[in-house]
């Protein structure tokens, strides 16, 4: 059910991205007397714009898998917990959750949890002498590859 509720996130994103650049196009655009609304029902009524809705409706469908990752550092949690909230602080994420082993981490202002669709969640477990960090590809990846740099 959680992969279907970000399908559906997704493809609302994707639809409202869509309008947006239309309205600036047909804004942009002298002498044309069209509203945004008239030129997507006329573009969609094309076999153009029907491939570009089923494409629309595939990457929504799909990006969901591509969208979240697991990554494995090798990382002691008790031992360097305050390293990990440093860390996690500079790219902008906060601790909301801690329990034995398991720490829960969300952006930490409004608009970075809307551009990611609140869907900012990002959890590291400990596993052995590794830690596992998981959520949204754009979140992990901020804070592996911009901030976990020894």
């Amino acid at each position: 059910m959680r992969y279907f509720i970000r399908a559906l996130k997704y493809f609302a994103a994707f639809c409202v991205l869509y309008f947006a650049i239309v309205w600036l196009s047909v804004m942009t655009t002298k002498g044309m007397d069209i509203s945004a609304w008239d030129y997507i029902v006329a573009n969609f009524q094309t076999t153009r714009g029907q491939l570009l809705g089923l494409a629309v409706v595939v990457l929504s469908a799909v990006y969901p898998r591509m969208g979240f990752m697991t990554r494995r550092v090798e990382c002691d949690m008790e031992a360097e917990r305050d390293y990990i909230l440093r860390v996690f602080a500079a790219a902008g994420f906060t601790l909301k959750e801690e329990s034995d082993g398991r720490m829960v981490f969300r952006a930490d202002n409004i608009l970075s949890r809307l551009f990611m669709l609140f869907e900012d969640e990002i959890v590291v477990e400990q596993y052995g002498q590794w830690i596992d960090i998981s959520g949204i590809r754009r979140g992990v990846a901020k804070v592996l590859y911009r901030t976990w740099g020894r």
